[in-house]
């Protein structure tokens, strides 16, 4: 008898995260993954170190070589 009461509480868990979960507080889910905010900062560092080679490897050596 206990898998039957198991099993409804992970039926209603199951559909509580399917149909309710609009209202998710991602500033708290940040905080227990350990995600700090900086991101922006290293995408900026990413994008001075690998300048040089988006001046050689632009967008359109691409367009140019994928069409043969």
């Amino acid at each position: 008898m206990g898998r039957g009461r198991a099993k409804a509480k992970q039926v209603k868990v199951a559909r509580q995260l399917k149909y309710n979960s609009g209202n998710t507080d991602l500033d708290r889910l940040k905080s227990e993954l350990g995600v700090n905010d900086s991101a922006g900062d290293d995408y900026d560092e990413l994008v001075e170190k690998y300048a040089d080679y988006a001046d050689d490897y632009g967008t359109e050596d691409r367009k140019n070589d994928s069409s043969g």
